[in-house]
Protein backbone atom coordinates (compact mmCIF):
# COMPACT_ATOMS: atom_id res chain seq x y z
CA UNK A 1 0.00 0.00 0.00
CA UNK A 2 1.35 3.45 -0.92
CA UNK A 3 2.09 6.03 1.79
CA UNK A 4 -0.82 8.37 0.92
CA UNK A 5 -3.20 5.39 0.78
CA UNK A 6 -2.07 4.33 4.26
CA UNK A 7 -2.67 7.86 5.57
CA UNK A 8 -6.15 7.92 4.00
CA UNK A 9 -6.95 4.56 5.58
CA UNK A 10 -6.25 6.04 9.01
CA UNK A 11 -8.40 9.13 8.37
CA UNK A 12 -12.16 8.96 9.03
CA UNK A 13 -14.22 8.67 5.86
CA UNK A 14 -16.86 11.30 5.20
CA UNK A 15 -19.97 11.09 3.08
CA UNK A 16 -19.79 14.32 1.06
CA UNK A 17 -22.37 16.05 -1.13
CA UNK A 18 -20.77 18.34 -3.74
CA UNK A 19 -22.79 20.90 -5.71
CA UNK A 20 -21.30 23.16 -8.41
CA UNK A 21 -22.40 24.07 -11.94
CA UNK A 22 -18.85 23.93 -13.36
CA UNK A 23 -18.34 20.60 -15.15
CA UNK A 24 -14.57 20.44 -14.74
CA UNK A 25 -14.92 20.88 -10.97
CA UNK A 26 -17.56 18.13 -10.83
CA UNK A 27 -15.16 15.77 -12.59
CA UNK A 28 -12.22 16.80 -10.39
CA UNK A 29 -14.10 16.32 -7.10
CA UNK A 30 -15.62 13.01 -8.29
CA UNK A 31 -12.10 11.71 -8.91
CA UNK A 32 -10.12 13.23 -6.02
CA UNK A 33 -12.38 12.85 -2.96
CA UNK A 34 -12.47 9.04 -3.19
CA UNK A 35 -8.65 9.10 -3.35
CA UNK A 36 -8.74 11.03 -0.07
CA UNK A 37 -10.88 8.25 1.39
CA UNK A 38 -14.28 9.95 1.19
CA UNK A 39 -17.54 9.04 -0.54
CA UNK A 40 -18.94 11.76 -2.78
CA UNK A 41 -22.20 12.55 -4.56
CA UNK A 42 -21.87 15.21 -7.27
CA UNK A 43 -24.75 17.55 -8.17
CA UNK A 44 -24.88 20.19 -10.95
CA UNK A 45 -26.99 22.72 -9.03
CA UNK A 46 -28.63 23.61 -5.73
CA UNK A 47 -32.04 22.07 -6.43
CA UNK A 48 -30.47 18.71 -7.24
CA UNK A 49 -28.40 18.94 -4.06
CA UNK A 50 -31.50 19.55 -1.90
CA UNK A 51 -33.25 16.60 -3.58
CA UNK A 52 -30.24 14.40 -2.71
CA UNK A 53 -30.37 15.62 0.91
CA UNK A 54 -34.01 14.57 1.16
CA UNK A 55 -33.08 11.00 0.20
CA UNK A 56 -29.74 10.46 1.98
CA UNK A 57 -27.76 11.59 5.01
CA UNK A 58 -24.41 13.33 4.50
CA UNK A 59 -21.60 14.29 6.85
CA UNK A 60 -20.66 17.36 4.84
CA UNK A 61 -22.00 19.44 1.96
CA UNK A 62 -19.53 21.29 -0.26
CA UNK A 63 -21.40 23.89 -2.31
CA UNK A 64 -20.64 26.74 -4.67
CA UNK A 65 -21.96 30.14 -3.65
CA UNK A 66 -23.32 31.09 -7.10
CA UNK A 67 -25.45 28.40 -8.75
CA UNK A 68 -28.64 28.43 -10.82
CA UNK A 69 -31.87 27.65 -8.97
CA UNK A 70 -30.68 27.80 -5.35
CA UNK A 71 -27.45 29.51 -4.35
CA UNK A 72 -25.01 28.07 -1.83
CA UNK A 73 -26.35 29.94 1.20
CA UNK A 74 -29.90 28.75 0.40
CA UNK A 75 -28.62 25.17 0.13
CA UNK A 76 -26.94 25.54 3.53
CA UNK A 77 -30.18 26.84 5.06
CA UNK A 78 -32.05 23.81 3.67
CA UNK A 79 -29.28 21.50 4.89
CA UNK A 80 -29.42 22.82 8.45
CA UNK A 81 -33.21 22.55 8.41
CA UNK A 82 -33.18 18.91 7.32
CA UNK A 83 -29.95 17.72 9.00
CA UNK A 84 -28.57 20.11 11.66
CA UNK A 85 -25.49 17.93 12.29
CA UNK A 86 -24.33 18.05 8.66
CA UNK A 87 -21.39 20.43 8.20
CA UNK A 88 -21.32 22.85 5.27
CA UNK A 89 -18.40 24.36 3.32
CA UNK A 90 -18.88 27.22 0.85
CA UNK A 91 -16.84 27.63 -2.36
CA UNK A 92 -16.69 31.20 -3.56
CA UNK A 93 -14.95 32.90 -6.42
CA UNK A 94 -15.49 36.36 -4.98
CA UNK A 95 -13.39 35.90 -1.90
CA UNK A 96 -14.96 38.87 -0.14
CA UNK A 97 -15.11 39.15 3.63
CA UNK A 98 -18.83 39.89 3.37
CA UNK A 99 -19.43 36.61 1.54
CA UNK A 100 -17.50 34.60 4.12
CA UNK A 101 -19.32 36.25 7.02
CA UNK A 102 -22.71 35.66 5.37
CA UNK A 103 -21.89 31.97 4.88
CA UNK A 104 -20.71 31.54 8.47
CA UNK A 105 -23.79 33.29 9.81
CA UNK A 106 -25.96 30.81 7.95
CA UNK A 107 -24.21 27.89 9.62
CA UNK A 108 -21.26 27.15 7.31
CA UNK A 109 -18.32 25.35 8.91
CA UNK A 110 -15.84 27.30 6.78
CA UNK A 111 -15.28 28.57 3.24
CA UNK A 112 -12.73 28.14 0.44
CA UNK A 113 -11.86 30.67 -2.23
CA UNK A 114 -11.73 29.50 -5.84
CA UNK A 115 -9.47 28.32 -7.24
CA UNK A 116 -8.59 26.27 -4.16
CA UNK A 117 -5.81 23.76 -3.79
CA UNK A 118 -6.69 20.12 -3.18
CA UNK A 119 -4.42 20.09 -0.12
CA UNK A 120 -6.51 22.95 1.36
CA UNK A 121 -9.72 21.05 0.70
CA UNK A 122 -8.24 17.87 2.19
CA UNK A 123 -7.17 19.76 5.32
CA UNK A 124 -10.63 21.30 5.73
CA UNK A 125 -12.39 17.95 5.32
CA UNK A 126 -10.00 16.46 7.88
CA UNK A 127 -11.09 19.17 10.35
CA UNK A 128 -14.74 18.27 9.66
CA UNK A 129 -13.95 14.60 10.25
CA UNK A 130 -12.15 15.38 13.51
CA UNK A 131 -15.08 17.47 14.72
CA UNK A 132 -17.54 14.68 13.93
CA UNK A 133 -15.34 12.11 15.63
CA UNK A 134 -15.14 14.31 18.73
CA UNK A 135 -18.91 14.80 18.65
CA UNK A 136 -19.45 11.03 18.36
CA UNK A 137 -17.11 10.38 21.29
CA UNK A 138 -18.93 12.99 23.36
CA UNK A 139 -22.27 11.38 22.54
CA UNK A 140 -20.91 7.94 23.46
CA UNK A 141 -19.60 9.28 26.77
CA UNK A 142 -22.96 10.86 27.51
CA UNK A 143 -24.67 7.52 26.91
CA UNK A 144 -22.15 5.73 29.13
CA UNK A 145 -22.60 8.36 31.85
CA UNK A 146 -26.37 8.01 31.62
CA UNK A 147 -26.09 4.24 31.97
CA UNK A 148 -23.69 4.66 34.89
CA UNK A 149 -25.89 7.15 36.72
CA UNK A 150 -29.14 5.48 35.78
CA UNK A 151 -32.16 7.61 35.09
CA UNK A 152 -32.92 10.56 37.33
CA UNK A 153 -36.32 9.11 38.04
CA UNK A 154 -37.47 9.45 41.65
CA UNK A 155 -38.81 6.00 42.45
CA UNK A 156 -41.63 5.50 44.93
CA UNK A 157 -45.39 5.78 45.31
CA UNK A 158 -45.59 6.66 49.01
CA UNK A 159 -47.62 9.82 49.60
CA UNK A 160 -44.52 11.62 50.92
CA UNK A 161 -42.75 11.00 47.59
CA UNK A 162 -45.81 12.04 45.63
CA UNK A 163 -45.67 15.34 47.50
CA UNK A 164 -41.96 15.73 46.73
CA UNK A 165 -42.59 15.18 43.01
CA UNK A 166 -45.47 17.68 43.08
CA UNK A 167 -43.26 20.33 44.72
CA UNK A 168 -40.46 19.75 42.18
CA UNK A 169 -42.95 20.06 39.33
CA UNK A 170 -44.12 23.41 40.68
CA UNK A 171 -40.73 24.98 41.40
CA UNK A 172 -38.69 23.61 38.49
CA UNK A 173 -39.97 26.04 35.79
CA UNK A 174 -39.09 29.04 37.99
CA UNK A 175 -35.68 30.51 38.80
CA UNK A 176 -36.28 30.34 42.56
CA UNK A 177 -33.52 29.12 44.85
CA UNK A 178 -34.38 25.71 46.30
CA UNK A 179 -33.30 24.20 49.63
CA UNK A 180 -33.54 20.39 49.83
CA UNK A 181 -33.51 18.92 53.33
CA UNK A 182 -33.17 15.30 54.36
CA UNK A 183 -31.01 12.75 56.11
CA UNK A 184 -27.85 11.45 54.54
CA UNK A 185 -28.60 9.07 51.67
CA UNK A 186 -32.21 10.14 51.04
CA UNK A 187 -31.49 11.27 47.45
CA UNK A 188 -30.99 15.03 47.75
CA UNK A 189 -28.79 15.21 44.64
CA UNK A 190 -31.35 13.18 42.69
CA UNK A 191 -34.04 15.70 43.70
CA UNK A 192 -31.77 18.58 42.66
CA UNK A 193 -31.23 16.93 39.26
CA UNK A 194 -34.98 16.53 38.89
CA UNK A 195 -35.41 20.27 39.49
CA UNK A 196 -32.81 20.97 36.80
CA UNK A 197 -34.14 18.40 34.31
CA UNK A 198 -37.67 19.80 34.50
CA UNK A 199 -36.53 23.43 34.13
CA UNK A 200 -35.89 25.55 31.04
CA UNK A 201 -32.17 25.14 31.81
CA UNK A 202 -32.16 21.36 31.27
CA UNK A 203 -29.93 21.55 28.17
CA UNK A 204 -27.32 23.59 30.06
CA UNK A 205 -24.83 22.41 32.70
CA UNK A 206 -25.81 20.84 36.02
CA UNK A 207 -22.77 21.33 38.25
CA UNK A 208 -22.37 19.78 41.71
CA UNK A 209 -20.06 20.82 44.53
CA UNK A 210 -19.95 19.22 47.97
CA UNK A 211 -19.25 22.08 50.36
CA UNK A 212 -18.19 19.65 53.07
CA UNK A 213 -15.69 17.73 50.96
CA UNK A 214 -13.35 20.59 50.05
CA UNK A 215 -10.63 22.11 52.26
CA UNK A 216 -11.61 25.57 53.48
CA UNK A 217 -8.70 27.23 51.67
CA UNK A 218 -9.82 25.80 48.31
CA UNK A 219 -13.58 26.40 48.42
CA UNK A 220 -13.44 30.05 47.33
CA UNK A 221 -11.23 29.24 44.34
CA UNK A 222 -13.44 26.27 43.45
CA UNK A 223 -16.59 28.37 43.48
CA UNK A 224 -15.38 31.68 42.05
CA UNK A 225 -12.15 30.84 40.20
CA UNK A 226 -8.84 32.69 40.34
CA UNK A 227 -6.40 34.69 38.24
CA UNK A 228 -2.90 33.52 37.45
CA UNK A 229 -0.59 34.37 40.35
CA UNK A 230 -3.45 35.11 42.75
CA UNK A 231 -1.86 32.83 45.36
CA UNK A 232 0.95 30.33 45.68
CA UNK A 233 0.32 27.50 43.24
CA UNK A 234 -2.00 29.51 40.97
CA UNK A 235 0.13 28.91 37.89
CA UNK A 236 -2.71 29.64 35.50
CA UNK A 237 -6.11 31.31 35.50
CA UNK A 238 -9.02 29.03 36.31
CA UNK A 239 -12.78 29.40 35.96
CA UNK A 240 -14.85 28.71 39.06
CA UNK A 241 -17.93 26.49 39.20
CA UNK A 242 -20.24 29.52 39.00
CA UNK A 243 -18.74 30.24 35.57
CA UNK A 244 -18.90 26.59 34.53
CA UNK A 245 -22.60 26.50 35.49
CA UNK A 246 -23.46 29.73 33.64
CA UNK A 247 -26.87 29.28 32.03
CA UNK A 248 -27.53 26.14 34.07
CA UNK A 249 -27.84 24.99 37.67
CA UNK A 250 -25.28 24.93 40.48
CA UNK A 251 -26.03 22.38 43.21
CA UNK A 252 -24.41 23.29 46.54
CA UNK A 253 -24.57 20.02 48.45
CA UNK A 254 -24.10 20.09 52.23
CA UNK A 255 -24.44 23.88 52.31
CA UNK A 256 -24.47 23.62 56.11
CA UNK A 257 -20.75 22.76 56.01
CA UNK A 258 -19.82 26.01 54.22
CA UNK A 259 -17.35 27.97 56.39
CA UNK A 260 -18.69 31.19 57.91
CA UNK A 261 -16.08 33.21 56.03
CA UNK A 262 -17.49 32.01 52.71
CA UNK A 263 -21.13 32.48 53.63
CA UNK A 264 -20.95 36.28 53.27
CA UNK A 265 -19.31 36.00 49.84
CA UNK A 266 -21.92 33.50 48.67
CA UNK A 267 -24.70 35.79 49.90
CA UNK A 268 -23.23 38.69 47.91
CA UNK A 269 -23.14 36.58 44.74
CA UNK A 270 -26.72 35.41 45.23
CA UNK A 271 -27.95 38.96 45.72
CA UNK A 272 -25.98 40.63 42.90
CA UNK A 273 -25.60 37.80 40.37
CA UNK A 274 -21.95 38.88 39.99
CA UNK A 275 -18.76 36.98 40.76
CA UNK A 276 -15.15 38.04 40.96
CA UNK A 277 -12.25 35.65 40.60
CA UNK A 278 -9.62 35.66 43.33
CA UNK A 279 -6.96 38.18 42.33
CA UNK A 280 -9.18 39.96 39.79
CA UNK A 281 -10.28 43.61 39.99
CA UNK A 282 -13.51 43.37 38.03
CA UNK A 283 -16.71 41.45 38.64
CA UNK A 284 -18.92 39.96 35.94
CA UNK A 285 -22.46 38.65 35.70
CA UNK A 286 -23.41 34.98 35.65
CA UNK A 287 -26.83 33.44 35.07
CA UNK A 288 -26.97 30.52 37.49
CA UNK A 289 -29.87 28.86 39.27
CA UNK A 290 -28.93 27.75 42.80
CA UNK A 291 -30.15 24.56 44.45
CA UNK A 292 -28.83 23.79 47.95
CA UNK A 293 -29.07 20.76 50.20
CA UNK A 294 -28.14 19.77 53.72
CA UNK A 295 -28.84 17.02 56.25
CA UNK A 296 -28.40 19.49 59.10
CA UNK A 297 -30.97 21.64 60.92
CA UNK A 298 -30.22 25.06 59.42
CA UNK A 299 -32.50 26.90 61.87
CA UNK A 300 -30.61 25.36 64.80
CA UNK A 301 -27.33 26.36 63.16
CA UNK A 302 -28.60 29.95 62.83
CA UNK A 303 -29.62 29.97 66.50
CA UNK A 304 -26.16 28.68 67.45
CA UNK A 305 -24.45 31.33 65.31
CA UNK A 306 -22.95 28.81 62.90
CA UNK A 307 -24.95 29.90 59.84
CA UNK A 308 -25.87 33.39 58.66
CA UNK A 309 -29.55 34.13 59.09
CA UNK A 310 -29.69 36.35 55.98
CA UNK A 311 -28.10 33.58 53.87
CA UNK A 312 -30.55 31.03 55.27
CA UNK A 313 -33.49 33.19 54.15
CA UNK A 314 -31.82 33.73 50.74
CA UNK A 315 -31.35 30.01 49.99
CA UNK A 316 -34.64 28.91 51.52
CA UNK A 317 -36.98 30.52 49.01
CA UNK A 318 -38.56 27.13 48.37
CA UNK A 319 -38.05 24.16 50.68
CA UNK A 320 -38.34 20.46 49.84
CA UNK A 321 -38.12 17.88 52.64
CA UNK A 322 -37.14 14.34 51.60
CA UNK A 323 -38.51 11.51 53.75
CA UNK A 324 -36.19 8.89 55.31
CA UNK A 325 -36.49 5.38 53.92
CA UNK A 326 -37.87 4.00 57.20
CA UNK A 327 -40.96 6.21 56.68
CA UNK A 328 -41.71 4.72 53.26
CA UNK A 329 -41.33 0.99 53.81
CA UNK A 330 -43.82 0.19 51.04
CA UNK A 331 -41.37 1.69 48.51
CA UNK A 332 -38.41 -0.49 49.52
CA UNK A 333 -39.11 -3.41 47.17
CA UNK A 334 -39.79 -1.06 44.26
CA UNK A 335 -36.55 0.83 44.96
CA UNK A 336 -34.57 -2.40 45.31
CA UNK A 337 -35.80 -3.65 41.92
CA UNK A 338 -34.91 -0.30 40.32
CA UNK A 339 -31.40 -0.41 41.80
CA UNK A 340 -30.90 -4.06 40.85
CA UNK A 341 -31.85 -3.20 37.27
CA UNK A 342 -28.68 -1.10 36.94
CA UNK A 343 -26.49 -4.20 37.00
CA UNK A 344 -29.06 -6.88 36.16
CA UNK A 345 -31.36 -5.37 33.51
CA UNK A 346 -33.46 -8.54 33.35
CA UNK A 347 -34.67 -7.81 36.91
CA UNK A 348 -36.90 -4.99 35.70
CA UNK A 349 -38.87 -7.39 33.51
CA UNK A 350 -39.23 -10.10 36.17
CA UNK A 351 -42.38 -10.48 38.24
CA UNK A 352 -40.42 -11.00 41.48
CA UNK A 353 -36.61 -10.45 41.24
CA UNK A 354 -36.42 -10.62 45.07
CA UNK A 355 -38.04 -13.63 46.73
CA UNK A 356 -40.28 -13.30 49.79
CA UNK A 357 -37.47 -13.96 52.27
CA UNK A 358 -35.34 -11.15 50.78
CA UNK A 359 -38.26 -8.71 50.63
CA UNK A 360 -39.18 -9.42 54.26
CA UNK A 361 -35.57 -8.90 55.36
CA UNK A 362 -35.30 -5.61 53.44
CA UNK A 363 -38.60 -4.33 54.83
CA UNK A 364 -37.59 -5.22 58.40
CA UNK A 365 -34.28 -3.33 58.31
CA UNK A 366 -33.97 0.11 59.98
CA UNK A 367 -31.97 1.75 57.12
CA UNK A 368 -29.92 4.38 58.95
CA UNK A 369 -28.11 5.05 55.66
CA UNK A 370 -31.39 5.35 53.71
CA UNK A 371 -31.34 4.80 49.92
CA UNK A 372 -27.54 4.95 49.73
CA UNK A 373 -27.35 2.04 52.15
CA UNK A 374 -30.03 0.19 50.16
CA UNK A 375 -27.99 0.69 46.98
CA UNK A 376 -24.93 -0.86 48.66
CA UNK A 377 -27.00 -3.82 49.89
CA UNK A 378 -28.50 -4.41 46.44
CA UNK A 379 -25.08 -4.20 44.77
CA UNK A 380 -23.78 -6.79 47.26
CA UNK A 381 -26.74 -9.07 46.51
CA UNK A 382 -26.23 -8.64 42.75
CA UNK A 383 -22.65 -9.83 43.07
CA UNK A 384 -23.44 -12.77 45.36
CA UNK A 385 -26.53 -14.11 43.61
CA UNK A 386 -25.66 -16.34 40.66
CA UNK A 387 -29.22 -16.22 39.39
CA UNK A 388 -32.39 -14.32 40.16
CA UNK A 389 -34.48 -14.04 42.24
CA UNK A 390 -32.31 -12.64 45.05
CA UNK A 391 -32.81 -14.52 48.33
CA UNK A 392 -32.19 -13.49 51.94
CA UNK A 393 -28.98 -15.54 51.83
CA UNK A 394 -27.62 -13.19 49.14
CA UNK A 395 -27.93 -10.17 51.44
CA UNK A 396 -25.03 -8.94 53.66
CA UNK A 397 -24.41 -10.61 57.03
CA UNK A 398 -26.24 -7.93 58.98
CA UNK A 399 -29.49 -9.33 57.54
CA UNK A 400 -28.85 -12.73 59.11
CA UNK A 401 -31.26 -11.91 61.93
CA UNK A 402 -33.64 -9.18 60.93
CA UNK A 403 -34.67 -8.55 64.54
CA UNK A 404 -31.11 -7.77 65.62
CA UNK A 405 -29.16 -4.56 65.10
CA UNK A 406 -25.67 -4.56 66.50
CA UNK A 407 -26.35 -7.85 68.24
CA UNK A 408 -29.23 -6.36 70.24
CA UNK A 409 -32.92 -7.00 69.86
CA UNK A 410 -34.87 -4.18 68.21
CA UNK A 411 -38.11 -3.50 70.03
CA UNK A 412 -40.92 -1.03 69.49
CA UNK A 413 -39.85 0.85 72.63
CA UNK A 414 -36.41 1.72 71.25
CA UNK A 415 -35.72 5.17 69.86
CA UNK A 416 -34.20 5.70 66.44
CA UNK A 417 -31.11 7.11 68.15
CA UNK A 418 -30.66 3.85 70.08
CA UNK A 419 -31.14 1.75 66.97
CA UNK A 420 -28.64 3.90 65.06
CA UNK A 421 -26.11 3.56 67.88
CA UNK A 422 -26.45 -0.23 67.88
CA UNK A 423 -25.98 -0.37 64.08
CA UNK A 424 -22.87 1.82 64.16
CA UNK A 425 -21.31 -0.02 67.09
CA UNK A 426 -21.86 -3.36 65.37
CA UNK A 427 -20.33 -2.13 62.09
CA UNK A 428 -17.28 -0.77 63.91
CA UNK A 429 -16.89 -4.05 65.79
CA UNK A 430 -17.16 -6.12 62.60
CA UNK A 431 -14.45 -4.01 60.97
CA UNK A 432 -12.26 -3.85 64.09
CA UNK A 433 -12.62 -0.09 64.43
CA UNK A 434 -11.98 0.70 60.75
CA UNK A 435 -14.26 3.73 60.34
CA UNK A 436 -14.02 3.93 56.53
CA UNK A 437 -15.12 0.30 56.15
CA UNK A 438 -17.88 0.74 58.74
CA UNK A 439 -19.21 3.87 57.02
CA UNK A 440 -19.23 2.08 53.66
CA UNK A 441 -21.21 -0.85 55.10
CA UNK A 442 -23.71 1.51 56.72
CA UNK A 443 -24.14 3.48 53.51
CA UNK A 444 -23.13 6.80 55.11
CA UNK A 445 -20.19 9.12 54.52
CA UNK A 446 -17.11 8.95 56.70
CA UNK A 447 -17.76 12.54 57.78
CA UNK A 448 -21.31 11.62 58.92
CA UNK A 449 -19.89 8.73 60.95
CA UNK A 450 -17.40 11.03 62.64
CA UNK A 451 -20.20 13.53 63.37
CA UNK A 452 -22.26 10.82 65.07
CA UNK A 453 -19.26 9.69 67.11
CA UNK A 454 -18.48 13.28 68.13
CA UNK A 455 -22.13 13.83 69.08
CA UNK A 456 -21.83 10.99 71.59
CA UNK A 457 -24.15 8.68 69.66
CA UNK A 458 -21.60 5.88 69.94
CA UNK A 459 -19.98 5.27 73.29
CA UNK A 460 -16.30 4.61 73.94
CA UNK A 461 -15.15 5.45 70.42
CA UNK A 462 -12.37 7.95 69.86
CA UNK A 463 -12.91 10.23 66.88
Amino acid sequence: MKKNEKENARQPSLKVLFADDETHLQELIAAELPRMGHQVTVCPDGLTAVAALEKNAYDCVLVDLDMPGLNGIEVIAKTKEMSPDTEAIILTGKGSTETAIAALRHGAFDYLQKPCKLVELQSLLQRVAEKRELSNRCHALQLRLKRFEGTHQMVGQHRSMQRVRALIEKVAPTNSTVLILGETGTGKELAARAVHDQSDRHENPFVTVNCGALPENLIESELFGHQKGAFTGADEARAGLFEVADGGTLFLDEIGELPKSLQAKLLRVLESGEIRRIGANDSFKVDVRIVCATHRDVNAMVAAGDFREDLMYRINTFEIQLPPLRDRIDDIERLAVHLLGRTRPEAVEMKQPFDESAVEALRSHVWPGNIRELANVVEHASIISEQLPVTAEDLPRKFGNRNLVGGKLVTSGMSLREIEAHAIEAALDRHEGNKSAAAQELGISLKTLYNKINQGLVQNRAA
